[in-house]
């Protein structure tokens, strides 16, 4: 009898194949980033083989130290090892162009439709919801970030600033990092972190970048590769934002969008949830864009597309460019969808640089990533801040008409099941919204 032979590394797929493929995961990616790098990791490593478990979780922990999306970035740096540049620009671009298009279709059907009893029952019943899914975010980021009195103190710290004080996000962020950077050196042992993903030891059998397999050839660092790639991006910036200053000046809606989008996103340490409220104090109390209400609703219709959840910025755009119509209120649409497609570009340009120009420095070395103390500072942080979000939240759906209007007992309750239903049984954000959304629908008929 001949012996079993060992299955061998999958060929190396096409530039078809990968399009294909990561089109489709444009589609499926539900579930925020742990979802959406579970199916990476479950259709790449598992399955296709494409790449190996430890170069995957190499590469993972990398983009969990960038500000910005990181399964969007993870889903980069993967084209970007498989098929040079233009595969880490398609597999960018098709992460985020499908939830693009769906939420400008959702956004204007918000905006038009938002009167309807159905559309009002709907939304009564998922504000809640997302309510539970914010204090949700806090509890599981907090479990991984708070480990010790020190962190606890750095998060309370935070929550005290932007609850009583009103400090900007940007302050609290740079607050932190000074802190972790002294305290660091002071006392390294509170700050160490064993990294974002710990190596695994499962195998899938050969892969086709496995673990010794060298960088290739577009992956080995050059200055000049970096140089060039760093002028194309400042280009990729400034010429949109000087057409935008031409067009508009640079106190136009579109134009102090773009200024503030790309602000944040050198911002969004610690994924979406961290950005969310420096996006609401800029868009809802700086620059009056939308309203808090509009704020929470654009977040429910952000965790029922595809997508990372940081596209929310869409709808930021699209409702604060079509209530000040810039071509006058006939052409209101096109105004939102333009202001939806331009924030969306100056959120997301700063991945495509971050990977494109720091993948040859990971690819140099295969050791662990880890987290560096200012990060780990801003993680806890970041945890404060976004518990100041869930109850700022929790105030606009509970008391609607502020401290002296009645308080909305039936959507204390949603909010109470949905906690219950994400927490003690582990359900999925999907689920838990289309069961409020079903009843809200019922206390509105």
């Amino acid at each position: 009898m001949p012996e079993p032979t060992s299955p061998s590394a999958p060929a190396h797929p096409s530039f078809r194949q990968a399009l294909r493929f990561w089109l489709k995961l444009g589609f499926i990616s539900f579930g925020g980033p742990a979802g959406q790098i579970a199916i990476m990791h479950q259709e790449l490593v598992e399955r296709r083989r494409w790449i190996s478990e430890r170069r995957f979780l190499h590469a993972l922990n990398f983009c969990m130290l960038l500000p910005g999306p990181e399964a969007q970035q993870l889903a980069i740096y993967l084209g970007w090892l498989l098929h040079r540049s233009w595969g880490g620009i398609v597999a960018g671009v098709l992460f985020v162009l499908p939830s693009l298009f769906i939420l400008i279709g959702l956004s204007w059907l918000y905006i038009a439709f938002s009167d309807l009893p159905l559309v009002a029952g709907l939304f009564y019943g998922i504000k809640p919801a997302v309510t539970a899914i914010v204090l949700q975010a806090t509890y599981r980021i907090g479990s991984r970030a708070l480990r010790n009195h020190w962190l606890w103190g750095i998060s309370a710290a935070a929550f005290v600033g932007i609850f009583a004080f009103n400090l900007p996000f940007p302050l609290i962020v740079l607050g932190a990092a000074l802190i972790g950077f002294i305290a660091g050196r002071l006392a390294p042992q509170v700050f160490a972190l064993s990294g974002g993903h710990a190596a695994s030891q499962q195998d899938f059998g050969p892969a086709l970048i496995g673990d010794r397999t060298p960088a290739p050839e577009h992956a080995r660092f050059r200055w000049s590769r970096l140089l060039g790639l760093l002028v194309i991006g400042g280009l990729l910036w400034l010429l949109p934002m000087g057409v935008l200053c031409a067009l508009f000046g640079w106190d136009g809606t579109l134009t102090q969008m773009a200024w503030f989008f790309s602000k944040a996103a050198l911002l969004t340490f610690g994924g979406a949830y961290a950005v969310l409220p420096y996006v609401y104090q800029g868009a809802v109390e700086h620059y009056g864009w939308l309203t808090p209400t509009q704020m929470i609703d654009g977040l429910a219709l952000g965790e029922t597309t595809p997508g990372p959840l940081i596209m929310v910025v869409a709808f930021v755009g699209f409702i604060g460019a079509y209530v000040q119509p810039l071509f006058g209120p006939d052409s209101a649409f096109l105004g939102g969808a333009l202001a939806a497609m331009l924030v969306t570009w100056f959120t997301f340009l700063p991945s495509f640089l971050f990977i494109l120009g720091g993948g040859p420095l990971v690819e140099s070395t295969h050791g662990e990533l880890k987290f560096t103390a200012p990060l780990t500072a801003i993680t806890a942080a970041v945890v404060g801040v976004i518990l100041n979000l869930g109850l700022f939240f929790a105030w606009h759906v509970l008391w609607p008409q502020g401290w002296t209007g009645h308080f909305e007992w039936p959507a204390a309750l949603i909010a109470l099941g949905a906690l219950l239903a994400l927490l003690r049984f582990k359900r999925g954000v999907l689920e838990v919204l289309a069961l409020a959304a079903l009843s809200g629908l019922l206390l509105q008929f």
